[in-house]
């Protein structure tokens, strides 16, 4: 390719339409009840009262650590964002699914 075909060919590339993937089930398959099962417990442990005392515990300790001076700013924007990412999960996963079908 030269270079004038390269913005011409980009151009046409966008321009094509998108379409939908229809190869995504929309129910479970059959046999994965207790896989699904598992999972959701998983997923309820992950996001429950163990992780707010773990990320309650996590964000205190990074305070502790600013308040006396010793701390490591690397580790600390590493819990935070952690932090942020464990609890945003849901919020994250349904915006990509969003931005993927749309």
């Amino acid at each position: 390719m030269t270079r004038k075909t390269v913005p011409s060919f980009l151009a046409a590339l966008f321009a094509l339409p998108a379409r939908p993937a229809f190869a995504q089930a929309t129910t479970d398959p059959a046999g994965s009840g207790p896989i699904v099962a598992a999972l959701a417990w998983l997923q309820g442990t992950l996001l429950g009262n163990v992780a707010t005392a773990v990320a309650v515990m996590a964000v205190a300790a990074v305070g502790f650590m600013m308040l006396t001076g010793r701390m490591n700013w690397r580790f600390g924007a590493t819990v935070i964002i952690g932090v942020f990412i464990l609890f945003g999960a849901g919020a994250i996963v349904s915006g990509i699914q969003q931005a993927a079908a749309g």
